[in-house]
């Protein structure tokens, strides 16, 4: 069995977001949460591993005190179907009366975010918002308000900027399409 990570770069078919997308996006997302958080030091929490990029980048471009939390999740199916969410880490810090923007890197169907959310809300925050890098409305299985975006992603299977396939590709710097034919050469 050949151990060697996959070469990154050839991977790809093609890049549908730049580095210079991304971050003038995020540097706009981050001056509208200062701007909607003035004077509250909200705590944004995220859930571990996809989320670290975006939220060390949304981090330096929001200009106002946070904090910041973060959850791990696994998922589990007895029988191989969709299975249940259990949180393998949990917030270290309390959020009740708290401000707390719950950042994703990507939405899909909605179900995992939906569950951390109604999990969250029976802590009692002061208030608890939605802010997604990379959204998926066409997988939309449930309706989950969205106060911060990014961009749609396409309907193609995507890597780089915290989003993985095996555990490779999170470390790319902008967002591409594998090309299947090269992967599977592997």
């Amino acid at each position: 069995m050949d151990s060697d990570p996959p070469r990154i770069h050839e991977d790809l078919a093609r890049v549908v977001l730049t580095d210079d997308q991304i971050q003038a996006r995020i540097a706009a997302m981050g001056h509208a949460i200062s701007a909607d958080y003035a004077g509250k030091s909200p705590l944004l929490v995220g859930v571990l591993n996809g989320v670290v990029m975006f939220m060390a980048d949304l981090l330096r471009a929001i200009d106002i005190p946070v904090g910041v939390d973060f959850m791990a999740i696994s998922h589990y199916a007895a029988d191989g179907g969709a299975g249940t969410v259990r949180i393998t880490k949990d917030l270290d810090e309390p959020i009740t009366g708290r401000h707390v923007l719950f950042v994703e890197d990507v939405i899909d169907t909605g179900l995992t975010l939906n569950y951390l959310l109604r999990t969250l809300q029976t802590r009692e925050p002061a208030s608890l918002k939605v802010c997604v890098l990379f959204d998926r409305p066409y997988r939309r299985l449930i309706d989950i308000p969205l106060a911060y975006e990014g961009f749609e992603l396409p309907d193609e299977f995507v890597v780089g900027y915290g989003l993985d396939s095996n555990g490779y590709y999170r470390n790319l710097p902008y967002v591409g399409v594998l090309d299947a034919e090269r992967t599977t050469r592997r």
